[in-house]
């Protein structure tokens, strides 16, 4: 018997398979797919999940990411629409470093379908400035600027679970400005995908699983925007034997992909 590569849980820790997944996903508006960065089965489940989704949504499908900035939006644009070629993309984008392996595959994917793949995570350098001066050091910063966000000003609960065991994973050493920097990044991704969904659009968003887990971080943002819209949630779980579900990862997502703790990682 050959080992699974992955294996899929419901919210309550149940094993269904992946056309379960995809039938849901095909329901939704907002799908966000937490995804463990340099995790190689990630992102070909990302791949994957998105040339199921076009079979069936077409142009109604919209990708999006995290790991490009919303100031990178043109040069995004330009690329899939073949105005530049794919050097001066990659010179000009700021790209992650893992791109060419995990992240590529999904702009190829957009670029030979003519999908819009939309660029939704708020320039770092405002971040930072959060982190070292909390939210009042955006007022500061050009309406230009300004555009690269989330509406100001920013409401932050800080907290939220997720914000205060990121709180933990630092062994206690930070302080609230890095929760919001991090709500800066929740809230601006769910700004930029209310921005191109539309009724009857699927937007399909990559994101590290501290993002959406337990239906915090972006899920928060949108849904105080829009509390009608229909937001599916996945979580990647790295486990030794992925057929123990553990109890304490229930509600972490509507689905769950556990996958083996020694997959290959890209970096």
């Amino acid at each position: 018997m050959n080992p699974p590569s992955y294996l899929v849980y419901d919210a309550d820790g149940k094993q269904k398979d992946f056309d379960k997944l995809l039938k849901e996903a095909q329901k939704a508006d907002i799908i966000l797919f937490g995804e463990f960065h340099n995790n190689s089965m990630c992102h070909w489940l990302q791949l994957q999940l998105s040339k199921k989704l076009y079979e069936s949504k077409q142009k109604d499908l919209i990708l999006a990411g995290e790991m490009f900035e919303t100031d990178d939006q043109l040069v995004v644009d330009e690329y899939l629409a073949s105005q530049i070629k794919p050097a001066n993309f990659e010179k000009e984008a700021k790209l992650w470093d893992n791109y060419a392996t995990d992240y590529k595959p999904l702009i190829e994917f957009a670029k030979s379908k003519q999908l819009t793949f939309v660029a939704s995570n708020v320039p770092r350098r405002y971040a930072a400035a959060v982190a070292a001066g909390g939210l009042e050091s955006l007022e500061k910063f050009s309406p230009e600027a300004k555009s690269y966000m989330c509406t100001l000003p920013l409401e932050v609960d800080v907290n939220l679970p997720a914000y205060q065991n990121m709180l933990k994973m630092m062994g206690g050493h930070g302080s609230d400005n890095i929760i919001k920097a991090q709500a800066l990044k929740d809230a601006t991704m769910a700004s930029r995908i209310i921005n191109y969904w539309q009724k009857g659009k699927t937007v399909l968003h990559f994101n590290g699983a501290y993002h959406s887990d337990n239906y915090e971080g972006i899920v928060w943002y949108l849904k105080k925007q829009n509390p009608s819209l229909k937001i599916l949630t996945i979580s990647s779980l790295e486990l030794e034997d992925i057929e123990k579900f553990p109890e304490e990862k229930r509600q972490l997502a509507d689905f769950i992909f556990a996958i083996p703790s020694d997959m290959t990682k890209t970096y």
